[in-house]
């Protein structure tokens, strides 16, 4: 394990927000293309329709919960946190963000994102139960 592990999940997710905003572009350009929107309509996100809705809700999403866990793998990495447990759990909350966006941007069905996102938001709850432990215990 390298001590700079733990990037590679954050790096993986800022890949994922590229992905979204590529996504969102080109959703937009169908949508004025096929008629169903005008520019204009983005400048205030008014009207926007279905399809690129999905993808900017979902856009947004990515700097809710996962703010926290940037901050929390920063912290782990300054503390000395980041070992084999912590990078482990690390990709598996960017694996549930790339589930909960592929959902998000396709059926978008709650039934079927919850899932993904109650799994991130609990590797989420660990990592940072990780860093309190660490920093109360001095390990």
């Amino acid at each position: 394990m390298t001590q700079t592990a733990i990037f590679w999940p954050m790096i993986a997710h800022v890949a994922l927000i590229v992905i979204l905003y590529a996504l969102l572009g080109q959703r937009r350009a169908a949508a004025v293309k096929a008629g169903k929107a005008k520019i204009s309509q983005f400048r205030e996100n008014l009207n926007e329709p279905e399809d690129s809705l999905f993808v900017r809700n979902c856009l947004s999403n990515q700097f809710e919960l996962p703010v926290l866990f940037h901050i929390v793998c920063l912290a782990l990495h300054v503390t000395g946190g980041d070992g084999a447990w912590a990078v482990a759990l690390a990709w598996l909350f960017v694996l549930s963000r790339y589930a909960h966006a592929a959902i998000h941007v396709t059926s978008n069905r709650i039934r079927h994102r919850q899932p993904a996102f109650i799994a991130g938001f609990a590797v989420l709850i660990v990592l940072w139960a990780m860093l309190g432990f660490r920093i109360l215990t001095g390990n």
